[in-house]
């Protein structure tokens, strides 16, 4: 195994394959990248066993002599991101190690057979269907943040993907909020698609997804592929049921008020620097008189508030909510301006985007979030 390669570039495709390795475990093999030389391409694959990526590499190359190795993707990812040189040479020395050669230098790197790399399972097809990059990548900003982490229910720990003719509904949820996002395709699917897919795949598919470049996914028997540029990625699926969550939105209220986005994630990041010594726990007061008043109780290093004059509707209230939680929710709208509404306050609170003239001709989507509140 023989070829030397642009510098840049492969620095680009480790970056690219190296989402899919694992960390530190007890099986190596896992935390390796298997570089397979054939006579007109390179494939670098990774392999964790919960996804896998493969990168095929045409341009940029020259091919000297066929072969595979697996190598540690973490220690050849760092040694090729110090290299200046325009162009490397990687060569099989023996059976246990690569030499990488530069002008300015050679460095020896021990790695593991190929035949020990584990196998990608093939997906049986059974859905097939193909997604604008725009589409993909942004359903996933918008819902992944309220995904949970863990085990402990493993059906929230990922995005629920449920496309029906022009309809495409992402959501997700950790039980203390939940996200939907709703866009509308320009051509409409031929078949139905309900899927589970894992944060971890969707936060992968988000990182290295570029632009102009759609993205085709094909499922089948708990498995699922994405295809896109020179990417192959693979993952599984969620198994179970996503929540039968459309009766949790609510559908009236008693306090409603309208915000600048901008002006409330201002106020709240002055909070978070108090807050955060009591779990993000604030309380927000609305007042129609007085406007929006933003508080935090006295923690080991102060305490804080700040006061918003904005229209409320309807009653006064008072009401306990994470301000972590509600940031994060702000950041993935884009209007001007957003709504929060509520029945009382134990009830779930419903933030939606105020859409101007401009945004509904332009904004093709829909995103409605909900937050639980906290006792006060």
């Amino acid at each position: 195994m023989k070829f030397e390669i642009s510098t840049k570039a492969l620095q680009k495709w480790l970056w690219v394959v190296s989402h899919a390795t694992a960390g530190i475990t007890t099986t190596p093999i896992l935390e390796n990248i298997l570089i397979k030389v054939n006579f007109k391409n390179i494939i670098l694959t990774a392999n964790n066993l919960e996804m896998a990526i493969e990168y095929m590499v045409e341009d940029d190359v020259k091919i000297i002599s066929e072969g595979a190795f697996s190598l540690p993707s973490k220690l050849f990812g760092s040694y090729i991101g110090l290299l200046q040189d325009d162009i490397v040479q990687v060569e099989m020395t023996g059976q246990d190690a690569i030499e990488i050669k530069t002008e300015s230098g050679k460095t020896k790197i021990k790695g593991i057979a190929a035949e020990d790399f584990p196998v990608i399972p093939s997906v049986k097809e059974e859905l097939s269907l193909s997604l604008k990059w725009e589409v993909v990548r942004r359903s996933i900003e918008k819902t992944l943040f309220s995904s949970a982490e863990g085990n402990i229910r493993p059906t929230l720990a990922g995005l629920f993907v449920n496309i029906t003719g022009k309809d495409a509904i992402f959501a997700s949820t950790d039980s203390f909020r939940l996200s939907e996002y709703k866009t509308v395709l320009d051509t409409p699917s031929e078949i139905s698609f309900s899927q589970i897919i894992p944060s971890k795949t969707c936060f992968e598919i988000k990182s290295i997804l570029s632009d102009d470049e759609n993205v085709k996914i094909i499922s089948g028997e708990n498995q699922i592929a994405f295809f896109f540029g020179n990417v192959k990625m693979y993952s599984r699926l969620l198994n179970g049921k996503f929540p039968d969550y459309s009766n949790f939105f609510p559908e009236s209220y008693s306090t409603k008020w309208t915000i600048n986005r901008i002006d409330l994630i201002q106020a709240l990041k002055k909070i978070n620097l108090i807050s955060r010594e009591n779990n993000y726990s604030i309380k927000m007061s609305f007042s129609a008189d007085n406007g929006i008043l933003l508080e935090t109780s006295e923690t080991q290093i102060g305490e804080g508030e700040v006061r918003l004059v904005w229209s409320v509707e309807w009653e006064d209230a008072i009401i306990g909510i994470n301000s972590t939680y509600f940031l994060e929710s702000l950041w993935v709208i884009e209007t001007t301006h957003v709504s929060l509404q509520f029945e009382n306050p134990l009830a779930p609170i419903l933030l939606l985007p105020v859409k101007d003239e401009w945004a509904k001709k332009k904004l093709p989507w829909e995103f409605r979030h909900i937050i639980m509140p906290l006792k006060i």
